[in-house]
């Protein structure tokens, strides 16, 4: 197989392999603790569940271990994520966030910092880089300065440190053949995260955000105030249009590293990129109204995926993509 690199992507191929040649082998943080962890990684159970639908049945495809490393994962993007976005008080604060790090990147934290104690398990056992952990938080760190990106490549950026860099660490837990699964994961992540960008337009304008390319915008004849008023004509379809089709092709590209997973874990992987690939159809359906609908893909419709879904995985079908 042979990925088509844009100019973008090596830059971050760069960042992508840079935790690898600088590989810190961590020491699982607890032993003779179980029922501590065991709490713990309840904890990360239950926080995945009630946050992502999509995340948590695709996780269920997973070995136990596997699963509940994966849900500690999630938790702790979830808390690095919520500091900034739904911060207590209302108002993000970077020393809050700083503290975070240092408790979310130990390798000893505090049983009673449930998702820091998983998570710091997790990392250790599935010999996760922690540079990786580091440049989530680097990534997750941006939204406290920055609310628009010029082009397609100042995105890719953040989208690489927000969501790339959770596929790089998942493909320690669920297992890859070599170093070659890493440039597929890279893009894949850049596709995740503008699926998730395109979905919520409406709540990131309404936290003062907009994430889509303003060089783009303005190539569409397109405005902020058009957001601002959110103005559903031609050149906001033709503009999402244009959108979706990149991250459909970003999918497509990336999807044939999925044979390099390997077989328990790839049907995880592949659920979670093919089930939220499907949102992108939902914003067609509903017209490309991101303003009042916010696209989403219901129980109903994941359940009828997943056999196909299962199928293509344990064929590895995705090699032949």
């Amino acid at each position: 197989m042979t990925l088509q690199l844009d100019s973008w992507e090596n830059r971050l191929l760069n960042l992508a392999y840079a935790p690898l040649e600088n590989w810190v082998v961590e020491h699982r943080p607890v032993e003779g603790d179980s029922l501590a962890l065991e709490r713990a990684y309840a904890h990360c159970e239950t926080v995945t569940r009630q946050h992502s639908a999509t995340f948590y049945m695709s996780t269920a495809l997973m070995a136990p271990e596997q699963r509940r490393a994966t849900r500690a994962l999630y938790a702790f993007c979830r808390v690095s994520d919520d500091l900034v976005d739904r911060p207590v008080g209302g108002v993000a604060d970077a020393s809050h966030f700083e503290r975070w790090r240092q408790r979310s990147l130990s390798s000893s934290p505090s049983p009673e910092e449930l998702v820091a104690f998983a998570w710091a398990d997790a990392r250790a056992r599935f010999q996760i880089p922690r540079q990786y952990a580091e440049q989530l938080l680097d990534g997750v760190a941006t939204d406290l300065a920055v609310k628009r990106y010029e082009t397609f490549a100042d995105l890719a950026d953040y989208c690489y440190g927000v969501a790339s860099t959770v596929g790089l660490m998942s493909m320690h837990i669920v297992g890859f053949e070599d170093e070659s699964a890493i440039p597929y994961a890279v893009k894949l992540g850049i596709a995740l995260q503008l699926t998730n960008i395109l979905r919520d337009v409406a709540e990131d304008w309404s936290n003062g955000r907009f994430y889509l390319p303003l060089d783009e915008l303005a190539a569409f004849g397109l405005a902020e105030e058009d957001i601002a008023a959110q103005r559903l004509d031609a050149r906001w379809r033709a503009f999402l249009r244009f959108q979706i089709e990149r991250a459909r092709a970003l999918y497509s590209e990336a999807m044939p590293g999925l044979a390099l997973l390997k077989p328990r874990g790839r049907v995880a992987v592949a659920a979670a990129a093919e089930l939220y690939s499907a949102i992108l159809e939902d914003i067609e359906v509903h017209d490309y109204n991101v303003f009042s609908h916010r696209a989403h893909i219901s129980s109903g419709r994941k359940a009828l995926r997943l056999p196909g879904i299962w199928w293509r995985s344990i064929t590895n079908s995705y090699a032949r993509t």
